[in-house]
């Protein structure tokens, strides 16, 4: 799986964490029928493992599905014996190690510049800026680019379309979105909305606006 051609294609990266497992099963398959494919369960959700396992088998063994808030060396083994094909972690922790030794891509969770290197030693394959919103946004964005030009940085944490049009016109490589667009579907909550949702952030994702 090839993470950093998925980031670039795709371009948003939900996030799916819920307290009921078949319906965020459900979001996993709704969100891939309404061709946003890149999607990350979040192992502090009800049962993430079963849900990736469920939503691998569905999905077939080429879907792009992660595995989010992966902090130990067991969490990295348990996704990648679940079926993740890439993890995802909320900062510089054991996790990556443990996932590129079973060869898995990962969105490493950074804040500083110095967790950016330290993440890049470990060998991260791209840099999930969280919490983006609280670091200062899309200025925040536009400031790590000038030690880091070439980062794929993916920001995430109060990602709505609007700001998700923002950071992907300021250099971001995609951006993850976890509440704006799950809503309360991985909670039992209809998919209707989430469909519609789910259009917004496309067209958000593949029109950004132009940088200022």
């Amino acid at each position: 799986m090839e993470l950093l051609t998925e980031l670039r294609t795709h371009r948003i990266v939900a996030i799916v964490r819920g307290d009921d497992a078949d319906a965020a099963l459900r979001t996993v398959l709704t969100l891939a029928e309404e061709n946003i494919p890149l999607i990350e369960v979040s192992l502090s959700g009800k049962d993430a493992l079963g849900v990736i396992r469920r939503a691998r088998a569905a999905l077939g063994p080429t879907a792009p599905l992660g595995a989010g808030t992966v902090l130990t060396a067991p969490d990295a083994r348990a996704a990648h014996e679940a079926g993740a094909d890439f993890v995802v972690t909320p900062a510089v922790c054991e996790g990556i190690t443990e996932a590129k030794r079973l060869e898995l891509p990962v969105l490493a969770g950074v804040m500083t510049p110095t967790d950016i290197v330290a993440a890049q030693r470990l060998g991260a394959d791209a840099f999930k800026i969280f919490p983006a919103a609280q670091a200062g946004g899309p200025a925040y964005l536009r400031a790590l680019r000038g030690p880091f030009p070439a980062m794929p940085f993916v920001p995430v944490g109060g990602v709505d379309a609007a700001a998700a049009r923002e950071y992907l016109a300021h250099g971001a490589i995609a951006v993850g979105v976890g509440s704006p667009l799950i809503g309360d579907a991985a909670d039992g909550g209809g998919v209707d909305a989430l469909r519609s949702r789910a259009r917004a952030f496309r067209d958000a994702a593949h029109r950004p606006k132009r940088a200022a």
